[in-house]
């Protein structure tokens, strides 16, 4: 495990090359939220915004974002909740030094910290029961069901066995404290095992769909865990990301341009 340095040099662009490709330049929230990612391979987009939007952070709370990207989720909720301490952990280094060079463009290099580990191999050096929140948007598709993304990079972002996925989760688990929430997005296929993994009880959950458009199966869900939580699980009405017309929602281009929380 690897604690990048951190800069304040808002300035200072990535090399290219530790990515392996070129770089885009990317609005989010409005133009809120500004970053560099690789032109090719995974990139971060609705997901990312919908999974912070959700998260039920406070000003002066630590989060942990496993699967860190090049730090978009992490920035849209530190857009919405300021004062928030943030570790997110990557595993590939060139994409983790893009996530560094991105907290300083939003100006949260201080309080930004990126780790370059791997997750399925638990680094012993985040604190179990150290983070008031979770969140992760986790590489859900099956190999073995044959979902695996042909390019490297991006099934190496999105692709894993379903044991690492109960790994993965039951890693975020270990690290929140008592009354923490772990936050998750993924598709609903991966809801059942998600449940067996955080809330084997079924207690503290809230699961929160994202509908296409209205009649549509929802393609995402978003699933709140908290620990050590008696309350019964909650199924929310969700969020409708479309209208018939295909233009955004009002209530997803809320959260999408003016970083709105998602109503719960």
């Amino acid at each position: 495990m690897q604690v990048l340095a951190k800069t304040s040099d808002a300035s200072q662009r990535p090399n290219a090359a530790l990515s392996g490709t070129g770089l885009t330049d990317d609005a989010f929230l409005g133009g809120l939220v500004r970053v560099w990612q690789p032109a090719n391979g995974f990139r971060a987009g609705l997901d990312s915004v919908m999974l912070a939007a959700a998260v039920p952070a406070a000003a002066r709370q630590s989060v942990c974002e496993l699967g860190l990207g090049v730090g978009v989720a992490s920035l849209c909720l530190a857009a919405r909740i300021p004062g928030l301490h943030l570790t997110g952990v990557e595993l590939d280094r060139g994409v983790a030094e893009i996530a560094q060079a991105n907290a300083a463009r939003n100006h949260h290099a201080a309080s930004f910290e990126v780790v370059v580990a791997d997750v399925l191999k638990r680094p012993r050096a985040l604190a179990r029961q150290g983070f008031h929140h979770v969140i992760t948007n986790p590489p859900f598709h099956d190999i073995e069901r044959g979902t695996r993304a042909p390019a490297p990079d991006k099934a190496q972002a999105t692709s894993v066995h379903a044991r690492e996925l109960v790994e993965w989760l039951r890693f975020a688990r270990a690290l929140v404290r008592p009354k923490g929430w772990v936050t998750a997005i993924l598709p609903p296929e991966q809801l059942l095992l998600a449940l067996q993994t955080l809330a084997p009880n079924g207690k503290g959950v809230e699961i929160f769909p994202l509908w296409p458009k209205a009649g549509v199966t929802a393609k995402r869900v978003i699933i709140r865990a908290r620990m050590n939580s008696n309350a019964g699980l909650r199924l929310l009405p969700g969020l409708t990301l479309h209208n018939a017309d295909a233009t955004p929602s009002t209530e997803a281009d809320a959260v999408l341009r003016h970083a709105h929380a998602l109503t719960t």
